[in-house]
Formats: C-alpha cells, sequence, structure tokens
C-alpha cells in the first residue's frame, strides 16, 4: 500500500446529525485528537516517504477551532498540502467567516464545504454561501460538497455526488431508494481496498480502510509497520470484498441477508455489523456503527 493522503477524523463530534453520514457525526458523539497525537501521526507520515496531503476531518473539525489551527500550521511546516472538511457552521456572516478563515490563508490548499438537504435547512444554505466568499476573498481553493437524495433515481446527477448507504444512511434513507437484487453486489464501486491512496484515522487510533473496515491501531503499533505489513487477501474482511464484492462476504460467512439492498454499501455495512462480534479487530470502532455513549 502506497499512500499519498492521511485524513484524520479528530473528533466524530458535529453540529448535525446528517441522514446520510458515514460516522455517525452527532453533538452527542465524544472523542478528539490531542495536537500531541496530531503531529505524531504527521511525523509518522513524513517517514513513509510518500504522504503529501493531510486532511482535516470529523464530525466537524471546527468545534475544536485552536488546535486545528495549529494543527495545520504544524502541517504546513512539515511540507504537507493541507485539506479541510467543514460544515461551514460558523460562517453566520461573511464578515466573520473571513475572521474564521483568515488564519488559514495561504495554509489551506483545499476546503470542501458540506451543503445539501442532509446538512442544512433551506434557510441555512446561507452559510455555505458566506464560507464560500469568504474563502475566494482570501484566495483559499474551495469547493461544495453536495450530495443527491434517493428521489432523483439513481442517487447521482449534475448536482450532486453519489449517496451511499452505509452509516446512519443505513437506517434513515436506505428504505427510500429503489431496491436492487443482492446478487449484483460482487465487487466494491467505491474504494480500491489493495490500494487505496489514502487512509483515514481517528481519535481512538484506528486507521480506516474504508470508514469502519479497521487495519491497524496507532496507538498500539507504528504507521509504517501497519502499512507494510497490509496483506489484503488475508484480511478477513477486505479479503473477501476484493475476491467478491459484499456477495462473497454474505456467502463466506454465511450471513443472514434480504434478498435486496440500496446499493452496493448497504449490503456491506449490513453484513459489517453481523460480523463484528466475530472480528472486532477490523470491525469498529462502536461509533461508526451507530454505537456511542452520552455520558
Amino acid at each position: 500500500m502506497r499512500l499519498n493522503g492521511l485524513h484524520l477524523l479528530l473528533t466524530y463530534q458535529c453540529t448535525y446529525e446528517c441522514d446520510h453520514c458515514f460516522v455517525w457525526g452527532s453533538p452527542f458523539q465524544s472523542g478528539v485528537m490531542t495536537l500531541d497525537q496530531i503531529t505524531s501521526i504527521m511525523d509518522q507520515g513524513l517517514e513513509l516517504g510518500t504522504v503529501e496531503w493531510i486532511y482535516f476531518e470529523g464530525g466537524e473539525p471546527f468545534l475544536y477551532y485552536p488546535v486545528l489551527i495549529n494543527a495545520i500550521q504544524e502541517a504546513n511546516r512539515r511540507g504537507f498540502k493541507v485539506g479541510l472538511v467543514t460544515n461551514s457552521y460558523w460562517a453566520t456572516n461573511p464578515e466573520d467567516a473571513q475572521i474564521w478563515l483568515s488564519p488559514l490563508k495561504a495554509k489551506v490548499h483545499d476546503l470542501s464545504i458540506s451543503s445539501d438537504v442532509y446538512h442544512t435547512s433551506n434557510d441555512m444554505q446561507h452559510l455555505a454561501i458566506n464560507a464560500q466568499q469568504a474563502a475566494t476573498y482570501l484566495d483559499i481553493p474551495c469547493d461544495v460538497i453536495r450530495i443527491t437524495a434517493p428521489a432523483t433515481g439513481n442517487g447521482e446527477n449534475d448536482e450532486g455526488s453519489t449517496l451511499m448507504y452505509r452509516g446512519r444512511a443505513t437506517q434513515k434513507l436506505a428504505a427510500q431508494a429503489a431496491p436492487q437484487d443482492w446478487r449484483r453486489f460482487n465487487s466494491c464501486p467505491y474504494e480500491d481496498l489493495i490500494d487505496p491512496g489514502r487512509v483515514h484515522i481517528d481519535a481512538l487510533g484506528n486507521i480506516h480502510i474504508c470508514q469502519g473496515i479497521l487495519v491497524g491501531n496507532l496507538f498500539e503499533a507504528k504507521l509504517a509497520d501497519i502499512i507494510g505489513d497490509y496483506q489484503p487477501e488475508s484480511h478477513p474482511v477486505v479479503g473477501a470484498l476484493i475476491s467478491g464484492g459484499p456477495v462473497e462476504l454474505v456467502r463466506r460467512y454465511d450471513l443472514p441477508h434480504s434478498e435486496a439492498y440500496a446499493d452496493a454499501c448497504h449490503l456491506c455495512y449490513q453484513a459489517r455489523q453481523s460480523l463484528r462480534p466475530q472480528f472486532p479487530n477490523f470491525l469498529g470502532p462502536d461509533q461508526v456503527y451507530g454505537i456511542y455513549s452520552t455520558s
């Protein structure tokens, strides 16, 4: 596996509880990366010699703004290009949005703003507009992530990206999609599980090759060792998926299943939920499977 990017899930906490969220972002989620943990991860990324990008994501990374700003500065100091994903809850007006983004000028190379029917109500669309205007004024490269609703037919059109039915979407949105025969999902259409180019790392140290599919933990081993030891064919979940997609995952482990699913992610996520007791070190953490403490 050759990694070009590390995507850091600074926290699972978020200001919203979007119906399509892969990681069940919520105000009630817990856990956040410390600056020491972030810099340690970046230093391990440097050691790989192939990582060019550090992305800061969530949840909502702006919830921990001082840590975020310092982390971006540390990424710049190490020579990384920086990406940032936000729902722009902080962009209450154009002037204030500029104040929030000013420390990022010339430091962030890709600002992605999530704004669609799942992130905000119609009367909150001005948040994304304010953030875009501020980013343009500050010459911060910016784009908008829009996910289309199931009602569009196939989940994709010129105005948005594909809706993937995993995480909270399996409960909130899958029933709205046109059902498809489960046997057709014999490959993974979205992820290169052999050589993905990037991984997600959460505040618990988990390394996700796809959200909820783990290949190791940075609090237990070094990133270089985890990546160097990765053998996709022998991974109990990835091995099945690269052999025959979610269908093979079901067949290999003789899992209960329905006759129809919204998409390949839907079948895969449901199968993984069934397999979690069998493979707790490879399928987690609880937060990504809708189980989190409010204490």
